[in-house]
This record gives C-alpha cells, sequence and structure tokens, in this order.
C-alpha cells in the first residue's frame, strides 16, 4: 500500500526506513516547507502524520475530503479531537489516532490498568506516574502519561482527578500526581510508582529506540485502510498484533 507522511522530522524518517519492512512504500513526504494543500495529488492510500499539533485539523480536512485513511500519532491536540471525528465521520473515511503507537507500550497500559484494579482494593497503596522525554518534545506531560494517569482514575475510585503540575504544598489525596523530566536525547520513559507503608512497587516502560512506535504507526495505517470510523489504537491494538 502507498503511504504519505505529514511531517518528516525523527518519526517521519523512521517510518520511512521501516515501511519496506512492512510491505508498504512512502510515495508522498510533506514538510513545513512543503506541505499538504487542498489541491495536491493524492496518490496514496492512509496518510500517517506525525507533524505539529498546530497543523492537525488543516491536514485531516484535506485527508478525509480526499478520501484517504488517516493516522494521528502527533500530541498535544486533544481540544480538537471532535473536530477531526466529526471531519472523519461526515467523509465515511478511517482514522486512527493515539498516544502512543508504541506495542509495548499498549501492553503497559494494560498492566497499568490491572494494577488499578488491585490498588483500588487496597487503600495502604498511593500511585503516581513519572515521565522522560527527550528536551525537543513539545507537550508535557506526554500523551502516554496522560493516558496512563487516566487508566488509573477509571480504576481507583479514591483519586479523583490528575495533577500535572510541581505541588508546592501537600497534595490533595484525592489527586494522582503526573509528572515530567526533558533531559537530553531520551526516546520516552513512564514510571508508574504504587507505594506503601512497608513496600513499592515501580512498573516501568523504557523505550530503546524509536522503530517501536514506528512500527505501531505503519501497522494501524495498514489496518485503517479501507475502513470507515474513528478509531484510537488503544481499541485497534488487539486486532493488529494478530
Amino acid at each position: 500500500m502507498n503511504i504519505a507522511l505529514i511531517g518528516y522530522g525523527a518519526m517521519g524518517r523512521e517510518i520511512d526506513s521501516l515501511a519496506p519492512s512492512e510491505n508498504c512504500v512512502v510515495v508522498a513526504r510533506y514538510t513545513e516547507e512543503a506541505p499538504l494543500e487542498q489541491n495536491d495529488a493524492c496518490n496514496w492510500d492512509v496518510a500517517i502524520d506525525f507533524s505539529s499539533a498546530a497543523a492537525v485539523v488543516h491536514n485531516a480536512t484535506i485527508v478525509t475530503r480526499a478520501g484517504r485513511g488517516l493516522v494521528i500519532g502527533t500530541t498535544g491536540w486533544q481540544d480538537q479531537l471532535k473536530h477531526v471525528q466529526q471531519l472523519v465521520e461526515m467523509a465515511g473515511t478511517g482514522c486512527v489516532v493515539g498516544s502512543n503507537f508504541s506495542v509495548g507500550v499498549q501492553i503497559f497500559v494494560r498492566l497499568a490498568r490491572a494494577a488499578g484494579m488491585l490498588i483500588n482494593h487496597v487503600p495502604a497503596y498511593d500511585v503516581a506516574v513519572h515521565e522522560w522525554h527527550h528536551t525537543r518534545k513539545a507537550d508535557s506531560p506526554s500523551g502516554t502519561a496522560l493516558t496512563l494517569g487516566n487508566t488509573l482514575l477509571e480504576e481507583v475510585e479514591r483519586k479523583k482527578r490528575l495533577v500535572t503540575e510541581t505541588q508546592h504544598e501537600r497534595i490533595d489525596p484525592e489527586a494522582l500526581h503526573v509528572s515530567s523530566t526533558r533531559v537530553g536525547n531520551v526516546h520516552g520513559k513512564h514510571v508508574i510508582t504504587i507505594d506503601g507503608t512497608d513496600d513499592r512497587i515501580e512498573l516501568t516502560h523504557d523505550a530503546r529506540t524509536r522503530s517501536g512506535f514506528a512500527r505501531g504507526a505503519l501497522l494501524a495505517a495498514k489496518w485503517v485502510r479501507g475502513r470507515h470510523g474513528f478509531y484510537d489504537f488503544v481499541d485497534v491494538f488487539p486486532q493488529v498484533i494478530e
């Protein structure tokens, strides 16, 4: 199948290099200097967008009007999610969005849910999320950290909300702290800390390379080709790995 890459930074280049191994051909590459335009010849089946939050709606508008599938790996645009969903549904096309396309992270999110279910019945344990990323990352906390935090919120009844800023006073016991560090070239590290009186449990996902994210995006692109509807990679994941 033919792929268009929207955004050609580190992730775009990684997807480009791995595409042949997933039986995909990159036939178009769009950048800030050469952006996707309404009158472009869309000679591709699915577009993969790893551009910028500000460009997501513009790109989705063009891709859906062209009747093509779309995968969005860009983060930080969730306030426009309903708008993009409407574009997809009105056009009758398919779209997969995700805060993280790593298959390992999808496993990690499911581990977080299982942990939350257990913690919910043991009040002696508290829980928090911390993430590390490279200094070039635009959003903080990461979309993955927020997904992990919200997953825990759904299961741990005594936690009512996320707090993502530095706490300068005693934290509300009902708050679940999601914190961040930006340093060097870290691809992405997420840690769930479960802390009790007598011991501490830590669940960690540490990305070694960008390849895992790129492979997941290509798998999502192949899955969404010819489909109709608005999907999250969390929902698509079980079917992708079959």
